[in-house]
């Protein structure tokens, strides 16, 4: 098996667990840059998406979920499952995004 599994159940279907490493996490904190900012805090007078701030939070969402791939390979894992993804605001226009869960090492049944 060379590909990194990431599930959100607790079992991956085809497979058995055989060593649990334990919990893994990947965070990152991001702000807004002052032209991202300034339009997105113009759009909020009009309500609706703002896409300026979807792409960063899409982005730092798929930063946090390398990072907990990349510790988990360090521990020895070949997948993660239980995986959870949490936000937070840190301070104004400043989010943290942890993607978290269990790293272990599978196999195919």
């Amino acid at each position: 098996m060379t590909e990194f599994i990431i599930s959100t159940q607790d079992q991956i279907t085809g497979y058995k667990i055989t060593k649990t490493y334990g919990l893994v996490y990947g965070n990152i904190v991001r702000s807004t840059n002052i032209i991202k900012g300034f339009f997105g805090g113009v759009r909020t007078i009009f309500g609706g998406e703002i896409p300026e701030f979807t792409q960063v939070v899409q982005e730092t969402r798929q930063h946090a979920v390398n990072k907990l791939i990349q510790n988990a390979k360090m521990m020895g894992a070949n997948a993660i499952v239980g995986t959870r993804l949490t936000t937070s605001e840190v301070m104004q226009s400043c989010s943290e995004i942890v993607a978290y869960g269990t790293a272990v090492k599978i196999e195919e049944d």
